[in-house]
């Protein structure tokens, strides 16, 4: 599913013209990427968790010489499904 098939949705169920739909899933994401730039934990409902998480620098090899390196520290984005979404997604799946 891309961005475009989530605006074509909200414009087929809920009426909004493509451009309005357009711009609220816009203004949907940005805010979800502003509050996660500033280090916020977003959390939907029903849906599930977005958090930054900062990794530590590590030692590691390049492949090609073997030579060590440091790999620098940097943010890293996780998401952690809620309970009600596994449910919903092993709801139907063969056992």
């Amino acid at each position: 599913m891309t961005k475009g098939d989530i605006v074509e949705r909200i414009h087929e169920k809920v009426g909004f013209s493509k451009k309005e739909a357009s711009d609220i899933v816009e203004s949907i994401f940005e805010l979800i990427k502003s509050r996660l730039a500033h280090g916020e934990k977003v959390k939907v409902s029903g849906f599930g968790n977005f958090v930054i998480s900062q990794k530590r620098p590590r030692k590691g090899r390049n492949p090609q010489t073997g030579d060590e390196i440091t790999i620098s520290g940097r943010r890293v984005l996780t998401f952690k499904s809620s309970q009600v979404l596994k449910k919903g997604m092993n709801a139907g799946a063969p056992q």
